[in-house]
């Protein structure tokens, strides 16, 4: 139950792209959300360039390292069919997730060791067209966890929720599109 709560919360804000996450049984369900959107304008008879050009930039598995301002660099291994990444933040450190999915233009993960205040973290990263403007696209990051014990749901949402917002702020700087939010500076 819990899950599909998470999961309504995020499809809220993401649409279809939350639903992807569904893996989980109702056991081992996450009872928190956390979502975050950055819409960047793009001209919409150029919207499958722009968007291969922007995965490209900031959708691989570690180019992590090169647009979050938090990590210092990535580490990817494999060990039989599992692909692993290993982060190293400019603090020291270390988070080591594990890949669970790919398609075009996504990928979901789960966080298997962190210093983050969170366990049972599974997420998602995405790059889609927006569904109500022809001239925008959308990276979505979208994760549902719970706090870690001893740690309140605040401390987990408020950890998770800065770590999107300074990601995406980023992306936002070095993507090299116009944002959502030039528009009232006009």
């Amino acid at each position: 139950m819990k899950l599909a709560q998470g999961l309504l919360i995020a499809a809220g804000i993401f649409g279809s792209v939350a639903s992807m996450l569904g893996s989980a049984t109702v056991a081992d369900a996450a009872s928190l959300a956390v979502g975050k959107k950055l819409e960047l304008k793009v001209d919409p008879k150029k919207m499958d360039a722009e968007r291969k050009r922007l995965w490209e930039k900031f959708g691989g598995w570690c180019a992590i390292k090169d647009w979050h301002p938090a990590v210092a660099s990535c580490e990817e291994s494999t060990e039989g069919d599992a692909k692993f990444r290993v982060l190293t933040l400019k603090d020291g450190g270390k988070i080591k997730e594990k890949l669970l999915d790919v398609k075009p233009n996504f990928y979901r993960y789960e966080i298997l060791e962190s210093p983050f205040p969170v366990k049972n973290y599974q997420a998602q990263f995405a790059l889609t067209p927006d569904d109500d403007d022809e001239d925008e696209i959308n990276f979505a990051w979208s994760a549902v966890f719970d706090p870690a014990d001893g740690k309140t749901d605040k401390e987990a949402r408020d950890a998770i929720t800065g770590v999107f917002k300074g990601g995406l702020d980023n992306i936002k700087l070095l993507a090299g599109t116009k944002h959502d939010d030039d528009d009232d500076k006009k």
